[in-house]
């Protein structure tokens, strides 16, 4: 039960060349018109710059570890700011909001680390004070005892 009548044969596209092809008429005449030009567009594309900074990382890890004075929290809400406006397309606010979130990051990352150091110094300076006056205690003790 075969049905041969629908069994077609693929066959490769005609040759230009090849005999039953005709051009279109248009396609003839633009070919045969010599002095018509075409016309191009060129559209130039001139590179944006380097992207807005958002600082948001940064902001992120000063408002969990080193918020001084709440400094970390401001610069997260203007760093997420900032990335609103980048994705609004408002380029020179998302740029001003960006370096109001900078300034504010390197403010809170330099006190903090400051706090960090003389929190430090005080706490080595107590340290070799205590030891001292237990060292002099000790001497003072075995100086009365003989």
């Amino acid at each position: 039960m075969e049905n041969r009548d629908y069994a077609r044969e693929l066959s490769a596209p005609p040759l230009y060349n090849a005999r039953g092809y005709e051009p279109l008429k248009e396609e003839m005449e633009f070919r045969n018109t010599p002095g018509q030009q075409i016309q191009t567009t060129v559209v130039t594309i001139m590179p944006e710059g380097p992207p807005v900074r958002d600082h948001i990382i940064w902001s992120l890890f000063n408002t969990i570890y080193l918020n001084f004075c709440c400094l970390g929290l401001f610069a997260l809400i203007f760093s997420v700011k900032s990335r609103d406006r980048k994705l609004l397309g408002d380029k020179s606010g998302a740029t001003s909001y960006g370096s109001t979130a900078r300034s504010l990051n390197i403010a809170a990352t330099t006190l903090s680390i400051l706090t960090v150091v003389i929190t430090i110094i005080i706490v080595i300076v107590r340290v070799v004070a205590v030891v001292e006056m237990v060292q002099e205690g000790m001497n003072q003790d075995n100086g009365f005892g003989k």
